[in-house]
């Protein structure tokens, strides 16, 4: 029961986590939109009183006026729409997952035995925990002092561009050194995220109230608010695509047991900001299809460098020798029923993690090549918590070949 309880609460979290990200991605990238289709309003007494652009739209049988003032109007609304809840929930909504799935059993899903650095893959479970989240606090840090001394006044964001993916590529491969390869995915899809919610917190909404507040008093307000607000937000649009893909990719085997998994991991994290790109120029009237189509031959590179080697292992398995499938279920049995069955028996599991289970020989066949995967990248199982030998792994891949 109490499982069942925590996988039921996680379930019902997940759900609040993506509800809140669907509405914070699509507002902001609603505004971003926004920003970049606005023309020049072609009535003069809009532009004496300050209007910087204006979109008309029509959607859901209406039509909508939207305007956007260069500085600020000559009188603010009471009801003025503020945008931060939305960005503060998805992120403590997740990292209350976080703290479910990984850092209660740190020592099954954060560390890391096949590091190739020995300190990390002796990490004990809290030591994994605190390394973790200093991954998150050090993350932000370096982004936002990036932030500030390269491109202080939002004149060299170019240059700030290139350091950020430079970051994102050293942060790829950190955190697949540090951590196993699901949590690692998880982690630098985290630290942009962290990046996307505290630019909201520290710098977006702080600006927009010294805004407010500057207009109230009846002064004018720093101009380099809104310059800096819409950089971070700009650099949060540019986070949205790969951050959702290194959320969701705890389901894909392929690429977080990948021996190159920092490498694929950088490929999609530049797919997605090149195809986010065209769609933020789109929105201002430039069409430009190299940015997609860069964007999906990486992805088609990411896609060919994981590609499973057909060949097999050794002249056994071309003689038809290999183990026969009454071995590899005894090592099946030994090695991952406990949790993959219908009827978990390994405490903390209500139902077999990603619906695997291993309960009959036709489910293990089923399985074959996904099990071959995690097994032979030294994943499966988790924390090797049953001590599964080299020469064990070399049987699973034989058979598989």
């Amino acid at each position: 029961m109490q499982a069942y309880l925590i996988e039921f609460g996680n379930f019902m979290l997940r759900w609040l986590h993506v509800i809140a990200a669907i509405a914070w991605i699509g507002e902001s990238i609603y505004f971003v939109m926004l920003d970049n289709g606005l023309k020049t309003p072609k009535d003069e007494n809009c532009r004496k009183k300050g209007v910087f652009g204006e979109m008309w739209a029509v959607h859901g049988g209406g039509f909508y006026h939207n305007q956007k003032y260069a500085t600020s109007p000559e009188k603010l609304p009471d009801d003025l729409h503020w945008s931060f809840w939305k960005a503060y929930t998805t992120w403590l909504s997740g990292f209350a997952l976080f703290i479910i799935l990984y850092m209660v059993n740190p020592g099954f899903y954060l560390v890391n035995p096949n590091s190739n650095w020995e300190w990390a893959a002796n990490l004990t479970g809290w030591q994994a925990n605190i390394l973790a989240l200093a991954f998150l606090l050090l993350g932000w840090v370096v982004y936002n002092e990036m932030c500030k001394r390269i491109s202080p006044n939002m004149e060299r964001d170019g240059l700030l561009s290139i350091g950020v993916a430079v970051m994102m590529v050293v942060v790829a491969y950190l955190s697949t050194q540090m951590f196993s390869g699901r949590a690692a995915f998880l982690l630098t899809g985290a630290v942009m995220a962290t990046a996307m919610s505290a630019n909201v917190f520290f710098w977006i909404i702080p600006g927009q109230r010294r805004m407010v507040k500057a207009m109230k008093a009846g002064e004018t307000p720093n101009p380099l608010d809104g310059k800096r607000g819409k950089q971070r937000s700009v650099h949060n649009t540019y986070f949205t695509l790969p951050v959702v893909l290194l959320m969701i990719s705890n389901h894909y085997s392929f690429a977080y047991t990948h021996e190159y998994a920092w490498v694929l991991m950088t490929l999609f994290i530049f797919a997605g900001a090149l195809i986010r790109q065209y769609f933020v120029l789109m929105h201002a009237g430039k069409i430009q299809p190299a940015y997609p189509v860069v964007g999906v031959a990486l992805i088609l590179v990411a896609f060919w460098i994981a590609m499973p080697s057909q060949a097999t292992s050794s002249n056994a398995q071309l003689e038809g020798s290999g183990p026969d499938i009454t071995e590899v279920t005894a090592l099946v049995n030994q090695h991952c029923v406990a949790c993959h069955s219908q009827s978990p028996t390994q405490p903390g599991f209500s139902a077999p993690p990603a619906g695997v289970v291993y309960d009959s020989i036709e489910q293990i066949l089923l399985q074959k090549e996904r099990t071959q995967q995690v097994v032979q990248s030294g994943y499966m199982p988790l924390g090797n918590m049953t001590n599964m030998t080299d020469e064990e792994r070399a049987v699973i891949q034989a058979w598989s070949e």
